[in-house]
């Protein structure tokens, strides 16, 4: 692909590509209700669940940016009653579709075969111990057991209960899944039980994985590129170029030439150039540092000109030496 095949696309057109994509471009695109939850997150894909709560939790503001008439209520009828999404590891922690869950299963196996690897010390007696209170009593949350013998903390976000400890990494082998949140305390449930399985689904193959991903970003993100699909997967960006160059060979993408992205090759549907002219007609807020417009920060400084610097990152002197300059600058 070279750059004179490319189609010249603008910083502001991709702009408005990327809007219309994440849905930002009209008032209402999901409707509202439980029903709004689940469509506005089989169409972006995921949405990312963090602790962090400026007024709200930063979940719920992506949520509500998309659905104005949002309520936690809402989510939680999603999620736990009528089952359209449930909880599961993209780049980070997030709402994933359920109808997505074929493409997940690798990732358990994976988990299932060879551990996981910030859930090593875990011992065999608390995860056999968890699955048995599971078993017997059913849906469980980590305060309904209370006889952990608490134990040094690995790292700052780790927890001192071994029972937790086990019942991440069963959550993350896909033996149980999070059936229900109040505020961020987790609910868990065998994974069959929860979804009424006879068997669980298929999973998907490697190559279905791999096309699923690119039809995610497409369709979320309108104007793509590796690392844009990859996001903090570059593993995956071997076998996803093969397929776009595959995809671009039938002419089902087009490549283009994005202003200032310099030698980032870029790449858009055929129709997607089509409406590219057309602009959102009103203002977008993002309140959440996790909003998927933003959360590639590299990407939202190459469309937008905005280099955005989430404080909870930024080294503790640094971050006061900012908020000094600020206040002066203020004063």
């Amino acid at each position: 692909m070279t750059a004179s095949k490319s189609h010249p696309l603008s910083t502001a057109q991709a702009r408005q590509v990327w809007l219309r994509a994440q849905r930002l471009d009209v008032a209402a695109p999901f409707g509202d209700g439980a029903e709004a939850v689940a469509s506005a997150v089989e169409h972006l894909g995921y949405v990312q669940i963090d602790t962090i709560s400026v007024i709200e939790r930063a979940h719920h503001h992506i949520l509500w940016t998309r659905i104005p008439a949002y309520r936690r209520a809402d989510l939680r009828q999603a999620q736990s009653i009528d089952k359209r999404i449930f909880e599961y590891w993209t780049h980070a922690l997030s709402y994933v579709p359920r109808k997505d869950l074929p493409f997940f299963i690798p990732d358990m196996k994976l988990h299932r075969r060879e551990g996981h690897r910030w859930f090593a010390g875990v011992k065999p007696a608390d995860l056999r111990k968890v699955l048995r209170l599971l078993r017997k009593d059913g849906a469980l949350t980590i305060r309904d057991i209370d006889d952990d013998v608490l134990v040094d903390k690995e790292h700052l976000w780790a927890s001192r209960k071994p029972s937790k400890r086990a019942l991440q990494l069963a959550f993350y082998t896909g033996v149980v899944t999070i059936s229900e949140r109040n505020g961020m305390l987790k609910t868990y449930e065998l994974m069959e039980r929860h979804f009424g399985w006879d068997k669980p689904p298929r999973s998907a193959s490697t190559a279905e994985v791999s096309n699923y991903l690119l039809d995610r970003a497409l369709r979320a993100q309108g104007v793509v590129s590796l690392d844009s699909i990859c996001h903090l997967d570059a593993p995956r960006k071997t076998a996803i170029r093969r397929l776009i160059e595959s995809r671009a060979r039938r002419k089902e993408l087009v490549p283009v030439a994005l202003e200032d992205a310099v030698k980032q090759e870029h790449w858009v549907r055929p129709d997607v150039l089509e409406t590219s002219g057309d602009g959102a007609s009103e203002r977008v807020h993002i309140l959440s540092p996790f909003d998927p417009l933003i959360i590639q920060r590299k990407r939202t400084e190459l469309f937008f000109g905005y280099g955005h610097r989430f404080e909870a990152y930024v080294p503790k002197r640094e971050a006061a030496v900012r908020l000094f300059r600020a206040a002066r600058a203020g004063g």
